[in-house]
């Protein structure tokens, strides 16, 4: 099975290295020729997690993504959500037939407000059968650094899901898989703007004891609105059955690619989301945030695209809707956060 990645940011380099570690042969598709000519001569890639060196005798590089796709069994889309489209753009209708799709995008597509996979079908007709997710608690620093981690792999496919889950299964980390493709991905867009939210408390100086009550009722938030998007297996502490495959228990709304992820997001200092979040509690503007960043915080194109959403659906989501209203109708965060107050139990 050969693999293709697009990608050349920190969490495209990580699974880049995961995937080498296991001397599993890869078609890289980056940014530019700059790129591939630094990995070619210095081993490394000079923007992100430059501290990982390859062996570029596993690599393929270059900066054609249809080079790529048409070269892979199995293409891994580790792009930010809002340059997915543009990435994708000039690619023929047939670019994906009988190909696997690995998503790596922890957003909706802000471009059109669709997760991935509905992007894929729309414009590729490509089933659902044929995609897959990788998600869970897993800072691409920490795979640089071998610390052990957790990804869950997900597709309706779950076969095909374990193939792909032990070209990534290392020492340091732990493969799991499920067939939770819409949870999984909603979890990931919810958990990134409530890291944007934990932050923007630690920038106002909320302390500890406050933070650990509004990342509770976070996960509860989540939950609910898994459930009205028809997420099933989320309870806590019920387990229905076990996966045929792994004979695991099934899991529920506590697994690592859930609630695992959320408490990573929120608390850690890796956290793009909640230093996002952390300079606009201080007082930054969102444009200011955004130039001193050099990495993409998918939370704040997410709050918009779930305030939509919702529309839709009807969760109950206080703190979401609160952090959409800070950094998109300039609601300041000390009022914003003086109406959640009042909502947490």
């Amino acid at each position: 099975m050969q693999l293709g990645i697009i990608g050349s940011g920190s969490w495209a380099t990580a699974l880049a290295k995961i995937c080498t570690d296991n001397k599993q042969s890869l078609n890289w598709c980056v940014r530019s020729e700059e790129i591939v000519h630094h990995l070619q001569h210095r081993h490394h890639n000079p923007g992100y997690l430059s501290s990982v060196y390859f062996d570029t005798n596993l690599l393929t590089l270059g900066t054609d993504i249809a080079g790529t796709i048409a070269a892979s069994d199995c293409v891994l889309i580790a792009v930010p959500s809002a340059y997915v489209t543009a990435s994708l753009a000039g690619l023929p209708a047939n670019a994906f037939e009988g190909k696997k799709v690995i998503s790596a995008v922890k957003g909706i597509l802000p471009d059109n407000n669709l997760l991935l996979n509905d992007y894929l079908k729309e414009h590729f007709n490509l089933p659902l059968s044929d995609y897959f997710t990788v998600m869970g608690p897993c800072h691409a620093e920490e795979v640089a650094s071998e610390k052990l981690s957790y990804l869950t792999f997900s597709g309706v496919d779950v076969a095909m899901a374990e193939k792909i889950a032990a070209c990534f299964t290392t020492e340091y980390l732990n493969t799991i898989v499920n067939s939770d493709v819409y949870g999984v991905q909603y979890a990931a867009v919810l958990k990134n703007i409530y890291a944007l939210g934990a932050g923007i408390a630690h920038g106002l100086e909320y302390g500890d004891n406050f933070l650990s009550v509004l990342i509770a009722n976070c996960a509860d938030e989540m939950a609910g609105f898994l459930k009205k998007v028809g997420i099933k297996h989320i309870e806590v502490g019920v387990h229905e059955g076990e996966d045929p495959i792994t004979h695991r228990q099934n899991q529920n709304y506590a697994a690592s690619v859930y609630l695992g992820d959320l408490l990573v997001t929120c608390y850690s200092l890796y956290s793009r989301n909640r230093t996002f979040g952390n300079m606009i509690g201080k007082g930054y503007s969102v444009k200011a945030t955004q130039l001193e960043m050099n990495m993409v915080a998918e939370g704040y194109n997410a709050s918009r695209c779930i305030y939509l959403v919702n529309k839709q659906i009807g969760a109950e989501m206080p703190i979401a809707e609160t952090v959409y209203r800070i950094l998109w109708e300039n609601v300041k965060p000390r009022k914003g956060f003086n109406l959640v107050e009042k909502t947490l139990v």
